[in-house]
């Protein structure tokens, strides 16, 4: 009996020293998942913010942005990611416009609707220190430094000259009127004009509504004072009507960049297949394919 007793508690000893260690097993493979998850977590947090973080630097274009993120964190995987189409955008444009304009302002809603031309890798084309002239005297300092041409078979109409250059070249191609037929208030504005046109289908209360970001489908049918392409010598208005004549006039650098600002062209001095690697999109309306810069 006693032989038998004995036996039971070495072997109740025995079990119990196999359940401790399966215990202890079960409890370090635990421990050690739950340490990997959280690792995994935290890097991938990390990875995201630095992300984010490196992103908003380039949007905002905060000099010295690189420093505070951690890039060693980063993955490769993540590091040679190629490009977004906002951030080919900014890279393109960053040297023309020097300071980004915060998301959510003003500035930035006129960038992302007028702001193609700053693509323009031309030395010749002169673009705006800024994205909105005061008044007429401030529109006139600008334009008294640009190098402008006459526009081949009209009156007064007169652009940069790249933009004219290659405006002529196209049009001894194809027949392409302007929209007017041959008046200046198609090509270079002055501010006045450009005040006028915005009166006829604005006002100061839809103004204040496109500043605070509450309306912006007018910005497709007229820009707000001081803030027309036209101003900068590199906007004409024509009078296009079939595919032909779009093709030559996107053969010499100019595009329709403004969404359904039918008659509206600008300048951009590169080919059409450069567009979608400066971070271009397309969108097509009702035949007529648009070239948006892709900021939101």
């Amino acid at each position: 009996m006693i032989a038998i007793l004995i036996k039971y508690i070495y072997n109740f000893k025995q079990l119990m020293k196999l359940l401790v260690k399966k215990a202890k097993f079960i409890f370090t493979a635990i421990f050690i998942c739950l340490a990997l998850v959280a690792s995994n977590s935290i890097q991938r947090h990390q990875t995201l913010n630095n992300t984010q973080l490196i992103n908003q630097c380039l949007v905002a274009a905060v000099s010295g942005c690189s420093a505070n993120a951690q890039e060693p964190s980063l993955p490769k995987s993540i590091v040679n990611e190629p490009l977004s189409q906002q951030e080919r955008f900014v890279t393109a444009i960053i040297p023309n416009l020097k300071v980004m304009p915060a998301p959510g302002t003003y500035e930035y809603t006129l960038l992302r609707s007028y702001g193609a031309a700053f693509i323009n890798p031309a030395d010749d084309v002169k673009l705006p220190p800024k994205l909105i002239f005061d008044n007429e005297e401030d529109t006139k300092e600008f334009q008294s430094q640009l190098t402008l041409e006459k526009v081949v078979g009209t009156n007064d109409c007169y652009l940069q000259k790249s933009a004219a250059d290659a405006l002529n070249k196209a049009r001894l191609q194809f027949n392409i009127p302007l929209k007017s037929g041959y008046g200046a208030s198609d090509c270079t504005r002055s501010f006045a004009t450009n005040l006028r046109f915005w009166h006829k289908y604005a006002n100061n209360k839809t103004l204040e509504k496109v500043k605070e970001g509450k309306e912006t489908a007018i910005l497709g049918l007229v820009a707000p004072p001081g803030t027309s392409q036209h101003l900068w010598g590199l906007a004409i208005d024509l009078g296009v009507s079939n595919t032909k004549q779009r093709q030559i006039l996107n053969q010499n650098g100019w595009f329709q960049t403004v969404v359904k600002d039918v008659p509206h062209w600008t300048y951009l001095g590169v080919s059409a297949e450069d567009l979608p690697k400066l971070g271009f999109r397309n969108q097509v309306i009702q035949g007529i394919t648009y070239w948006l810069t892709p900021l939101s």
